[in-house]
């Protein structure tokens, strides 16, 4: 095995890394007085911001090991602006373009201090998902301290239906802002990842081989858990024709949209030849079964139902993005990703990929407001948005502590299949 070479993301030089320090300086100062007078959200951004920017000088217990100057100064942009020119630079861009850079910033640092290996175009699909989960991340945090602290980061008395689209558009800006910063970061440093992605990474702590028949541990046969699914599929035949005659555009689509995802896993079986046990079938049919049941007034008529579906179907993304990353891992030798590291960027897909079903909610819902027609997707403000979020992290968890056993297999199957297709 060769060594991992790293790819330069430290001050070059003592200009440099005095310039950093500089801005490090200024986010401590932030800090300081934000907490001081009570302004808790530059206080929080400054300790997230401090925590990425000094994380390889505390590891590696050397204070050269900061991040160059001009990555540094993009992070302080926020509190610049806001000392500089605050009405000027009134807006949430700035803050994403900050987040944004610390989410490069902290993939590349996970590559260059611990057993956590990547290619280019890995480490910028990766900064792109953390930098959509950072700005979740923060939605959650902000609200969840309003909720319980008393402050107001985000519930500052404006209508719910207000704070969700602040909260919408501050999620398509930080989503826009990794995706720049991901393409970005692969043309600054081109010439690094190149030379990266010609070397092979050693393996030092193994993905553990842990396997298990998930219909094996259900307690009911498979062939009961194929009638379970068929039945599901029956009732969801009954939606549909429910839909239909009442004329419910959002019943329709949620009842055509599930019986067709029933059937991945029948495809991914047969087409695809993964192996794809009934378990996980049932598993996938469950969450978009649930979810549609709760198109006829469920949602509305029992709170803890949309808890329920957001979990359930949280886990099935999660154990999608499981199997994406560990067949990715398994495939290609220059890729590294350690138990943790599967278990971390899980929990970042399944927020990244709630980012963008709260977006496809929005503007469904916004859609259909303008052309007066009742909403497929709809968002009942702020708090459900958020609620909605933090049962994706539960549905997340629960997949990356319990059911990546279950995945084994077809992660394996799915990485035998990718050298298949990439096979001259």
């Amino acid at each position: 095995m060769g060594e991992t070479q790293q790819v330069s993301l430290f001050a070059a030089s003592r200009r440099d890394i005095g310039l950093s320090w500089g801005f490090i300086l200024l986010l401590v100062i932030n800090f300081t007085i934000g907490i001081s007078v009570g302004q808790y959200e530059p206080a929080l951004f400054s300790i997230i911001a401090l925590g990425i920017l000094l994380a390889p000088v505390i590891r590696l217990v050397n204070p050269t090991k900061v991040p160059p100057w001009y990555l540094t100064g993009v992070v302080s942009l926020p509190v610049l602006s806001q000392t500089i020119a605050p009405e000027l630079f009134a807006t949430e861009l700035l803050p994403s373009i900050a987040l944004a850079t610390l989410s490069l910033l902290f993939i590349i640092q996970l590559h260059d201090i611990t057993s956590l290996s990547l290619i280019p175009w890995f480490a910028v699909v990766l900064t792109t998902l953390f930098s959509m989960a950072m700005g979740a991340l923060v939605q959650i945090t902000q609200w969840t301290l309003d909720q319980l602290v008393g402050t107001s980061f985000l519930l500052d008395g404006r209508s719910q239906d207000t704070l969700n689209t602040v909260v919408m558009l501050e999620l398509m800006q930080i989503t826009g802002a990794g995706i720049v910063a991901g393409f970005c970061f692969y043309a600054a440093f081109k010439r690094e990842l190149i030379s990266l992605e010609s070397c092979e990474s050693p393996i030092t702590d193994p993905v553990p081989e842990e396997k298990a028949i998930l219909s094996y541990r259900l307690g009911i046969s498979q062939r009961r858990q194929q009638q379970i699914v068929r039945l599901m599929r029956v009732i969801l035949v009954g939606i549909l024709i429910y839909g239909l005659w009442q004329l419910d555009l959002a019943v329709i689509t949620n009842a055509t949209i599930a019986l067709a995802v029933t059937y991945i896993p029948r495809i991914l079986r047969r087409n695809f030849r993964l192996s794809v046990d009934p378990g996980i079938a049932l598993w996938v049919t469950a969450a978009v079964f649930f979810h549609t049941l709760g198109t006829l007034a469920l949602y509305d008529g029992i709170t803890r139902w949309d808890w329920l579906t957001h979990s359930l179907s949280a886990s099935v993304v999660a154990a999608a993005g499981y199997a994406a990353l560990r067949s990715i891992h398994l495939y290609d030798d220059r890729i590294h990703l350690p138990p943790w590291g599967l278990f971390v960027f899980t929990i970042i897909f399944v927020l990244a990929m709630g980012v963008v079903w709260e977006i496809m909610e929005f503007f469904a819902d916004q859609g259909a407001l303008i052309l007066g027609l009742d909403p497929v997707l709809a968002q009942y403000g702020v708090d459900d948005t958020i609620v909605d979020m933090i049962f994706n992290v539960v549905g997340a968890i629960i997949t990356a502590f319990w059911g990546t056993a279950y995945l084994t297999v077809f992660s394996d199957s799915l990485a035998k299949r990718i050298e298949e297709w990439n096979s001259p």
